[in-house]
């Protein structure tokens, strides 16, 4: 069933609640990543725990606009805010760091539920000490570690030091490309954290896979894009460079996801 538009009181901090009880007790989450406004109606499903608020997701995700942050505030379904001032590597310089403190400060005007965070040193071991600065400016939001993780050399430290920092769940394809290639490290995630931390896969989460990932990672919180292609209204913008994907958000697509999840671990 879609969800209404519009927020109601305490509604989001309910959903957030009850996401975080799923995480305690082991039952599946659904978090979708959406870069545009039609991503964010798309998303607004009951069958949706969070959504991860991003621009270009072509980018593997980038801070989002103020602009975006404001429309987000009607969304009825938790929204995390990607802190990510550029593409490229997660080493931040002096002026990185200033722009994410300065977005962090955004997020938590608009309200929003949490952030998703990640930063690392030059031997790609997670920047604990930046990190940390971040979590304080974020006070009382709710914190992910995004993908920076994937990059690390051990990741079973790098999993005690998010939960050292206080994250409450750490995104992962298991450090391959794709989730279900890294299935063996993500059992070796999960079976490390105990319930002390969610371990989220990502990357290439399908309805079509996700029942095998499922069966050989044990884990049960998942993040996908669920988007489908779609035609292209005008072929000067490939010419030009305008337009960098052909994809949209699917409802469709996301209800299938969420079935197919249900299907392979019954609550």
């Amino acid at each position: 069933m879609k969800r209404e538009q519009g927020v109601v009181p305490g509604q989001r901090a309910k959903s957030h609640e009850v996401d975080r009880l799923r995480t305690l007790t082991g039952t599946t989450s659904l978090e979708i990543c959406i870069d545009d406004m039609a991503g964010l109606e798309a998303a607004q499903l009951d069958q949706v725990d969070r959504i991860e608020l991003c621009a270009a997701l072509d980018l593997g995700g980038l801070t989002p606009s103020g602009g975006f942050l404001a429309q987000a505030r009607r969304s009825r379904v938790p929204v995390f805010v990607m802190i990510r001032p550029r593409a490229g590597n997660f080493i931040f310089s002096p002026t990185d760091i200033a722009q994410m403190e300065n977005d962090i400060a955004l997020v938590r005007e608009a309200g929003m539920d949490g952030v998703v965070l990640g930063a690392s040193l030059e031997d790609g071991t997670l920047d604990y000490a930046l990190l940390e600065r971040l979590s304080l400016a974020c006070g009382s939001l709710h914190r992910q570690l995004h993908r920076v993780f994937d990059l690390t050399p051990d990741p079973i430290a790098a999993l005690d030091m998010a939960m050292d920092l206080g994250f409450e769940r750490v995104l992962t394809s298991g450090q391959a490309i794709r989730a279900p290639d890294g299935a063996a490290c993500l059992r070796r995630l999960n079976d490390h954290a105990r319930g002390r931390i969610d371990i989220m896969a990502g990357s290439a989460v399908r309805p079509d896979n996700v029942g095998d990932l499922i069966a050989s990672s044990g884990v049960k919180s998942f993040h996908a894009s669920c988007r489908i292609k779609s035609a292209v209204q005008d072929g000067r913008l490939d010419h030009f460079g305008f337009a960098a994907s052909h994809a949209v958000t699917s409802s469709a697509e996301i209800l299938r996801l969420h079935e197919a999840i249900r299907t392979a671990c019954p609550e």
